[in-house]
């Protein structure tokens, strides 16, 4: 199972010199609860950053300070754990997990960002891997009947 295979596409993104605010505004437009900063780089974006709805909320928000007066570039994190598109999915969960991060942006082998992966598609996805499961044991209980009555 590779990441590229169940990361999200379509990735919300803004540059540093947005305000807070703005990145805000942006996160509530598309219902998502991050952005990814990138910089331009051989025509290629590469993500440089993340900042989140926690971020906003705890960091800027909680402490008073008025969000239209921070750049995402001076709020955003800077030790940003990427990903490739091929790595195995349960290595990344790992990696997610020892990091504790809800999110990881998905690179290709130039680093231009390509999707991102969040602890919701995981569990999306697990969700529907024992909704199979289950099915299975169930048609196999059915199919046992039928074949020994």
């Amino acid at each position: 199972m590779l990441v590229g295979d169940y990361c999200n596409r379509e990735v919300v993104v803004v540059e540093e010199d947005k305000s807070v605010t703005e990145a805000a505004a942006i996160m509530r437009q598309y219902h998502v609860g991050d952005v990814v900063i990138c910089k331009a780089q051989y025509g290629k974006q590469v993500p440089v950053g993340i900042i989140t709805d926690r971020d906003v909320a705890l960091e800027i928000v909680a402490k008073g300070i008025d969000p239209e007066s921070v750049r995402v570039g001076d709020a955003m994190s800077f030790d940003l754990t990427t990903v490739s598109e091929h790595d195995d999915l349960m290595h990344v969960i790992e990696l997610m997990r020892d990091k504790g991060v809800r999110r990881v942006p998905v690179i290709d082998a130039d680093e231009a960002l390509v999707g991102i992966l969040t602890v919701d598609d995981i569990v999306d996805l697990l969700s529907e891997v024992l909704v199979d499961l289950a099915h299975l044991v169930d048609r196999q209980k059915r199919r046992e009947t039928r074949l020994r009555p």
